[in-house]
């Protein structure tokens, strides 16, 4: 009973222990299993061997048969530890058992049992991880009974933990116990085998984190996010997702880019079509300013005020058809698009007017240029009295061309001539404000372009009175 009385009181001091960490998940650990007491291999004097010589350090330090004190329960050890931080635990443990040998003699059985405290050092911390095995080095103190008389000790030691799982492993030590008062207890070592479990820590998510390292304790997460959630899978925690829910790019902020635009979907108009951010996402192939699924002419530039499209024209007069007052039929500038009406006015007689027309007609350039031909001076020149005698009269101009070559160089070439025509005018003293040019191209032919004949009398120059 009075053994039983120190072993109780004894673990009510293990368990009292209150210092900081046993790891830093699980603050606590727990050791509890058995021990063998051996006194041969300390170097004691009183020490010998079986031909009564003194043995020395380390001594046949495994034979256990011969010289191991085993106790009668398998349960005869137990010991409760905090860790301290930097690989450091403070612990402490109770231990009993039954001495009837001491070295190779043989004893009156004593009652063993051992209190004792510890500091130890996680090899781990100074080597590096192991994994599943987990050795460390030990020192301490503490006092140990025999019967009624004891000792204190000076202890110092090795040990392992080899991790079954996260928090239960096998535990492994060797202590050698120096005494300070060797006439009631002899040094010895100490071997120690149990099982080991940590305990304490605290997973509020059950995400495997614990809480003092997770960063969002009460939300399942990721370690490589320190505890906190990535929903979608990203790659990107959702505390820094603009797109908690859905898989997207770390450049667009874990939002997606369906059509690889730059633009993420959530501010794209056009997500699964390729645009511009200027558009919002959206494309313009033409790149007038309309988008394509508004304007309706994708592929063409054109004005937002036509949907996208150029403005037409028609008649090909040169007057666009919004600005055009007769948009099918070609005409002038200066009549809104419309053709100029000649109405001949009866202050030019028609004798007058007759050879204005004849001079006319004969008005010739040289072929593929706005020269005159030699001899159309002087046609000019009757013209240009024709109408000083009138000086009240306005007159346009006309320059046409037959079908050969393109239409647009036909019509450059009309303007050309009939320009050369008013400024020879203008030369001989008719005011400018009289007169106006206008190249019609090919688009007014008199005669046939087949024949050569037909061709020679579509190039001509008109000169007509409009006021």
């Amino acid at each position: 009973m009075k053994n039983l009385k120190r072993i109780l009181f004894a673990m009510l001091i293990v368990f009292a222990i209150n210092t900081q960490a046993q790891d830093e998940d699980n603050p606590w650990a727990i050791t509890i299993g058995t021990n063998a007491v051996d006194f041969f291999p300390t170097n004691h004097p009183s020490i010998v061997d079986a031909a009564g010589n003194d043995t020395g350090w380390l001594d046949q330090f495994g034979n256990a048969r011969d010289h191991y004190n085993f106790a009668a329960s398998p349960i005869s050890n137990v010991h409760v530890g905090k860790y301290i931080g930097d690989g450091f635990s403070l612990g402490g443990a109770v231990s009993f058992n039954q001495i009837d040998q001491v070295g190779e003699m043989s004893v009156p059985e004593k009652i063993y049992i051992g209190l004792d405290m510890d500091i130890r050092y996680d090899l781990n911390n100074a080597f590096g991880d192991t994994k599943w095995f987990d050795p460390y080095a030990t020192f301490g103190g503490g006092y140990t009974f025999l019967d009624k008389d004891g000792a204190g000790t000076l202890n110092g030691g090795l040990g392992a933990n080899f991790w079954l799982a996260e928090n239960l492993g096998v535990n492994v030590s060797t202590t050698y116990k120096h005494t300070f008062d060797d006439t009631y207890l002899l040094p010895h070592f100490q071997h120690k085998l149990g099982l080991i479990f940590k305990f304490g820590g605290i997973d509020t998510d059950g995400d495997g984190i614990y809480d003092k390292r997770d960063a969002c304790p009460e939300v399942f997460g990721l370690e490589a996010f320190n505890g906190c959630p990535d929903t979608d899978g990203d790659g990107i925690k959702d505390s820094e997702d603009a797109c908690p829910n859905v898989a997207g790019l770390a450049e667009l902020n874990g939002c997606p880019d369906t059509d690889g635009d730059g633009i993420a979907d959530k501010d794209d108009a056009c997500p699964e079509v390729k645009g511009t951010k200027a558009n919002n996402g959206c494309p313009d192939a033409d790149g007038d300013g309309v988008i394509d699924s508004k304007d309706d002419c994708p592929k063409v530039a054109g004005p937002k005020e036509n949907k996208g499209c150029p403005w037409p024209d028609t008649d090909g007069d040169g007057i666009l058809d919004k600005d055009d007052n007769c948009p099918k039929v070609p005409g002038v500038a200066a009549n809104n698009g419309c053709p100029v009406v000649v109405e001949v006015i009866e202050v030019i007689t028609p004798e007058a007017k007759a050879k204005l027309d004849s001079y006319a007609k004969t008005i010739f350039f040289n072929s593929g240029k706005a020269t005159f031909k030699k001899g159309v001076t002087a046609k000019l020149d009757a013209i240009a009295e024709i109408m000083k005698e009138y000086p009240d009269s306005k007159f346009a101009i006309g320059g046409h061309t037959d079908s050969i070559g393109s239409a647009k160089l036909n019509k450059r070439l009309s303007q050309k001539r009939a320009d050369a025509v008013r400024d020879y005018l203008i030369g001989k003293g008719i005011p400018a404000e009289r007169l106006t040019a206008y190249g019609y191209g090919e688009e007014f032919p008199i005669d046939t372009n087949k024949t050569a004949a037909g061709r020679a009398h579509n190039r001509r120059v008109e000169i007509k009175l409009i006021d």
